[in-house]
């Protein structure tokens, strides 16, 4: 792993070389009793449980092929191994927006071999988009949300060596082209364009003022020399998934927020902060950033409170571009990739999130008080309960509530330090856990369990058992897999349900048994890695793949990364998109007259969508029948 350089490391890659998982389950047992002689946790942390290992028995029958559906209107697009897009024959797709295109006329230009300069680079559409949400504000006008997740260093800076800042100013290049980005989008007589200039266009970045809510706001690790009240923060980082709420806000989510960080002058030997960084992955040198030499709020000798104030959910009010956005603690701290969000019957708000990381926790948070329309919206992301899941061998499960009572941590504790309460209740572990999609047809939740090369061979970083259990029963998982629940009482708000596999992802092409897939996967429709995931108006589901497309050895047969379209009913699943050589398909969402799609296209490798002589850009493409019909 040494071996592969630092900007083609994965996230997950990095922190497994840096925090090394131990052989034994003793981690947390070694956190616990460091920590406990502060007074801040007590008691014994819990493992989590194992389970034996089950099969595609646990796909019910209405995940099993029923024949062809009719509710797919398109026929499949074939595994694609280029440089474009390939949509369904009746279809087109067209680039909506690209890495460096302006949002204000005086945004400086992009340049095709260098992108575009530090200075105005927070005027720009950000870099390797993500998340994203369409918000109809009235009087015809539509916005756009979307997350820029990371910067490239090679891409950006490519007269530094490894695209190693060597500057302040590379830096804030590289804080400025990441976080949201709001839009104004419009369709004309040439098709979806951004509004230049649009009053609600707007950048929100690593330097970005920031409100803290919740029980850990005030607390004293959220304070710092810069913040001594533990109540604003700069900047939202890493943003991956996104979500949005009933009363019309956007949710950014915080994912890989360690990596921006390091130490000049070591780690701080603190225990309480030393067994926080270990679980959350906090290391001395970062990852490859470099943000902490020349930005002290990255560097933890100085600032070692700083990291307590990422992990978060983020919510942006998209239509009023002078608002504040607001880190929300008490839905917890973890690496979030989205929220999904579903009414329960008596109006409570319910918020589905996963922590995505190999082997971590899937959480529910239950607002204290109802949703009204119209009504007061200030305590429904930050009075309520945080749950945990633990999923039960028997197609049970049950929503562990992270109390002071459960966890012996107070409530400020638990939304700083969220795995270590998650640990102590024994939530189950999972196969990172990804998008969460709530059915807009049915009373159910998805998530997309993407991989986990760690199952059954070594612990989490909390030291939590690993070993094959109910949603998670393959050892080494390359190929991941999409669990479903379905809450008792048909209610978002009941703390047990039902659960059972919508489909295992493999390759029947080259492997057998659980290893091949579950029978909704053919070597027709194959794929790895789900990742993204969205219902549409209709009840189908969109799924979005970030995984291996080497298309060798054991991912032989698979191209690129795609968008498939699924049946919650039947079980079908059937593929509607590829993305170019190299890219994440990541990101949906659709025009309020659900006549056009929008989709991110992440990090490709080829000159994609300029062509030859230009860096690769992430983008956000458009795709609409060529007859104008409903496609979502």
């Amino acid at each position: 792993m040494k071996d592969i350089p630092l900007h083609e490391m994965s996230p997950d890659d990095w922190d497994e070389m840096n925090f090394p998982r131990p052989d034994v389950q003793g981690f947390d047992e070694v956190v616990e009793e460091a920590i406990s002689r502060r007074g801040f946790m007590g008691g014994v942390l819990a493992f989590g449980s194992g389970a034996a290992v089950m099969g595609t028995a646990m796909l019910k029958g209405t995940t099993a092929m029923a024949g062809q559906s009719d509710r797919f209107a398109f026929a499949q697009v074939p595994i694609q191994t280029d440089s474009t897009v390939h949509v369904p024959e009746g279809y087109n797709w067209d680039v909506l927006v690209r890495w460096g295109d302006p949002l204000f006329s005086d945004a400086p230009a992009f340049d095709p071999a260098n992108g575009v300069p530090s200075a105005g680079s927070d005027r720009v559409f950000g870099e390797n988009t993500d998340g994203m949400e369409l918000f109809n504000i009235g009087s015809g006008r539509e916005l756009i949300a979307v997350n820029s997740e990371y910067a490239n260093r090679k891409e950006n800076l490519p007269n530094n060596e490894d695209g190693t800042p060597a500057s302040a100013e590379d830096v804030v290049l590289l804080q400025q082209l990441q976080g949201v980005t709001v839009m104004e989008v419009a369709e004309g007589p040439d098709g979806w364009e951004v509004v230049v200039d649009s009053p609600y266009n707007r950048r929100i970045h690593h330097n970005t003022p920031m409100v803290i809510d919740g029980p850990a706001a005030g607390h004293d690790l959220m304070k710092t020399e810069a913040d001594p009240t533990g109540t604003a923060s700069l900047g939202t980082m890493n943003n991956c998934g996104a979500g949005r709420t009933p009363w019309g806000t956007y949710l950014t989510c915080e994912e890989n927020f360690n990596g921006y960080f390091g130490a000049t002058e070591g780690l701080p030997t603190d225990d309480v902060l030393a067994a926080g960084y270990t679980r959350y992955g906090v290391n001395e040198d970062g990852w490859g950033y470099d943000y902490h030499k020349w930005d002290a709020r990255f560097d933890v000798s100085k600032n070692p409170n700083e990291p307590h104030r990422v992990g978060y959910i983020v919510e942006i009010d998209p239509a009023d571009p002078d608002s504040t956005p607001v880190k929300h603690t008490a839905l917890g701290r973890f690496k979030h990739e989205n929220a999904a969000y579903a009414l329960a019957p008596d109006g409570r708000v319910v918020i589905y999130m996963g922590d995505d990381e190999r082997g971590e926790f899937m959480y529910k948070w239950l607002s204290r008080d109802k949703y009204v329309p119209g009504g007061d919206t200030s305590t429904l992301l930050s009075e309520g309960q945080l749950s945990v899941a633990k999923f039960n061998t028997d197609m049970s499960g049950e929503w562990v509530a992270l109390t002071p009572a459960a966890t012996d941590m107070t409530e400020a504790e638990i939304a700083m330090f969220s795995r270590m309460a998650a640990s102590k209740v024994g939530a189950t572990t999972m196969d990172r856990p990804e998008w969460v999609a709530v059915n807009p047809r049915a009373v159910e939740g998805y998530c997309c369990l993407t991989n986990n090369k760690n199952r059954g061979v070594k612990p989490n970083a909390g030291g939590d058992d690993t070993s094959p259990n109910g949603p998670n029963p393959r050892e080494a998982n390359k190929f991941g897999q999409i669990v479903r629940w379905r809450p008792s009482g048909d209610n978002h708000a009941s703390n047990t349900f039902e659960w059972d596999l919508y489909v295992m992802a493999g390759n029947p092409k080259t492997q057998e048994g659980p290893y091949a897939g579950s029978a909704n996967v053919n070597e027709g429709n194959m794929f790895n890695s789900p990742d993204g995931m969205v219902f549409d108006s209709t009840g189908i589901v969109w799924i979005q793949t970030d995984g291996d497309d080497s298309n060798e050895d054991e991912f032989e047969g698979m191209g690129n990364n795609q968008m498939l379209a699924g049946d919650p009913v039947t079980g079908e699943i059937r593929r509607f998109l590829t993305g170019p050589v190299g890219s994440e398909v990541t990101g949906l969402t659709w025009s309020s007259d659900k006549r056009t799609m929008f989709v991110g296209i992440q990090h490709p490798d080829a000159p994609f969508p300029d062509g030859e002589g230009s860096l690769p850009r992430s983008s956000i493409v458009v795709v609409k029948r060529d007859d104008g019909a409903l496609i979502g």
